[in-house]
C-alpha cells in the first residue's frame, strides 16, 4: 500500500492530494489550522483579505483537473471578465481600447475560492485531513524521506510514515531547514524584492453595477524620484467589489480610511475614487507588505528520494501579478503528467521536482523582470561621476519602453501577444512576418477617461446619469 502526506491544507495543498489520490492508495493532509465551514476565514492566510484572481491559463487548468469547477465558482458569483475585452485597463502611457484577445482573468474572494476548490477535491473521500496539526519536520535520512513528524492540538507528537511528502506550506515553507536537519542538502534560494505594498478595503457596490463593472487598473506612471501609486478594481460575488491601492517604498498605500481615500482621489484617473464613492464600505482598510519574489532551487538539490516541494513553498512570485494560484495549478496538472508517466515511486520524485520547477519559469521571469525596472526606478541618486552615462542610459530605456507601450496600445496583435503572455498561455508558433499597422498608419488617439468608460454600456450610462462629464483634474492621464 503506497502512502503520501501532503504538508498545508491550502489551495496547493489541496490541489497536490487531488492529483496524488489518483496514483497512490492513501493521502493525507496535514492542516495546522481548521477549515471554515463555508467561505470564512481561514488561520494563517492574511493575503486571503486581499485580490484574488485566476488567470487564462489557470482557469483551464481547473477545468482540466476538476471539471465543473470554474463553472461552479461563476455560479456562486465570481465574475470572468476579458483582457482587455471586460477591463478599463490605463497603462502608463495611455488606455486601452476594447479587444478579444482570447486571455481573461476570474476574480472572486480567495475565501470562495477555496471553499468551492476544497468541497469538490474533498468530495470522494479520497484525502483524509488531520487539522489543527503542527509539521515539526521529516522522517528519514538524506537518501530517503519515510514520513513527517507532527504534533496534535495537544502538542502530542508522532510521525507519520509516507512513501512520499509533498510540502505545500506556502512562502513561510521549513523545508530547506527540514532537509538539513535530516542530512540534506542546504537549498539555494534567490529573492527580489521591489518593497510592493498594497492596502485593500472590499465594498458594497451601487445598485445597478454590482454584476456589470469591468475589471478596472490603473497603473502608475513609473517615474525617478516621483512616488506614483496604482489600483485595481474587481467585482467578487455577493454584490461587492474588492479594492487594492499598491505603491512602493516610497509611495506606501495608506491604512487609515482618510488617507486611503485621499490617495484613491490622487490616482492618475478619477475613475476608481468616483465609484467608491457610490459604494458602501465593509469593514477597514487592510495592508499586506510580503510582497517578495522568492524562489527556492530544490530542483537543484540531490534531493531524498520521497520528498517534493510545491507552490509557493517552491517559486512565490509578487502577489500583484496573480500569478500565484494559476501556477500552483498549472504545477499540479503536471504533478499528475509526471506521475502518470513515471509512476508514483519514492525515486522518481527528484526528476518530477525538476518538472514542477519548470512550470513557474515564465511567471518568475516576467515578475523579477519587472520588479527589477521598479526597483531600478526608485533607487538612490547615483554619484556625480556615474550620473550623466546613468542618466543617458535611463532616458534610452524608458524612451523604448515608452515606444514599445504605445505601439500595444495601437496594435490588436501586439496587445493580443501582451495579454495571452500575461496571462501564461503559451505562445503561439513564430510566424514569417508580424501583421499590424503599416509604417506609414497613424495610431490612434489616446482615449481619456470619459472616452474609454464609454466603451462599456452599464458603466457609461452610470458615468454620465450620475455624475455627469468632466474634466480630468490637472496632472492626470497622460
Amino acid at each position: 500500500m503506497t502512502r503520501a502526506v501532503v504538508l498545508g491544507g491550502g489551495f496547493a495543498g489541496v490541489l497536490a492530494a487531488t492529483v496524488l489520490a489518483r496514483h497512490v492508495d492513501e493521502v493525507t493532509v496535514v492542516e495546522g489550522g481548521r477549515y471554515p465551514a463555508g467561505p470564512g476565514v481561514r488561520p494563517g492566510l492574511p493575503q486571503a483579505f486581499h485580490s484574488h484572481v485566476l488567470v487564462t491559463a489557470g482557469a483551464e487548468a481547473l477545468d482540466a483537473l476538476l471539471p465543473g469547477t470554474l463553472e461552479a465558482l461563476l455560479a456562486q458569483g465570481a465574475h470572468r471578465r476579458g483582457l482587455p475585452d471586460g477591463a478599463l485597463i490605463l497603462s502608463a502611457d495611455g488606455w486601452f481600447r476594447r479587444h478579444d484577445t482570447g486571455a481573461y482573468l476570474v476574480s472572486c474572494s480567495r475565501w470562495l475560492m477555496d471553499h468551492v476548490i476544497r468541497q469538490r477535491a474533498l468530495a470522494d473521500g479520497k484525502v483524509t485531513v488531520r487539522e489543527r496539526t503542527r509539521v515539526l519536520g521529516l522522517a528519514g535520512d538524506s537518501s530517503r524521506v519515510t514520513g513527517v513528524l507532527v504534533a496534535g492540538e495537544d502538542g502530542s507528537g508522532e510521525t507519520l510514515r509516507a512513501d512520499l511528502v509533498v510540502d505545500a506550506t506556502g512562502r513561510r515553507s521549513r523545508a530547506g531547514r527540514w532537509l538539513t536537519a535530516i542530512g540534506g542538502p542546504a537549498v539555494e534560494e534567490e529573492v527580489v524584492d521591489p518593497r510592493l505594498a498594497y492596502s485593500t478595503r472590499i465594498y458594497r457596490a451601487p445598485p445597478g453595477l454590482a454584476a456589470d463593472l469591468p475589471a478596472i487598473m490603473l497603473h502608475p506612471r513609473p517615474e525617478r524620484g516621483r512616488p506614483g501609486y496604482g489600483a485595481t478594481l474587481f467585482p467578487i460575488e455577493g454584490g461587492r467589489w474588492i479594492f487594492t491601492l499598491t505603491g512602493t517604498r516610497a509611495a506606501r498605500p495608506p491604512v487609515d480610511e482618510p488617507g486611503f481615500t485621499d490617495c484613491a482621489r490622487s490616482l492618475r484617473s478619477p475613475l476608481a475614487a468616483e465609484l467608491l464613492a457610490a459604494a458602501e464600505p465593509l469593514g477597514g482598510v487592510r495592508p499586506f507588505r510580503a510582497t517578495a519574489n522568492r524562489r527556492r532551487y530544490f530542483e537543484r538539490l540531490p534531493l531524498p528520494d520521497g520528498f517534493l516541494v510545491t507552490g509557493d513553498a517552491l517559486t512565490a512570485v509578487n502577489p500583484v501579478y496573480s500569478h500565484g494560484m494559476s501556477v500552483a495549478l498549472l504545477g499540479a496538472l503536471r504533478l499528475d503528467r509526471e506521475l502518470a508517466e513515471r509512476g508514483a515511486r519514492p525515486s522518481a520524485l527528484p526528476a518530477v521536482q525538476a518538472a514542477v520547477a519548470e512550470v513557474a519559469a515564465e511567471s518568475w521571469r516576467m515578475a523579477t523582470e519587472q520588479d527589477g525596472v521598479r526597483a531600478l526606478a526608485e533607487a538612490p541618486a547615483p554619484t556625480e561621476g556615474s550620473a550623466r552615462a546613468e542618466g543617458a542610459a535611463s532616458a534610452a530605456g524608458q524612451r523604448m519602453r515608452a515606444r514599445v507601450s504605445q505601439a500595444v496600445l495601437s496594435s490588436p496583435v501586439l496587445m493580443t501577444r501582451l495579454f495571452r503572455a500575461q496571462t501564461l498561455v503559451p505562445p503561439a508558433p513564430p510566424r514569417a512576418a508580424l501583421p499590424g499597422p503599416s509604417a506609414g498608419s497613424s495610431a490612434a488617439p489616446p482615449l481619456d477617461t470619459d472616452e474609454a468608460v464609454a466603451q462599456f454600456p452599464g458603466l457609461r450610462d452610470w458615468w454620465f446619469s450620475e455624475r455627469g462629464p468632466r474634466q480630468p483634474a490637472p496632472g492626470r492621464e497622460p
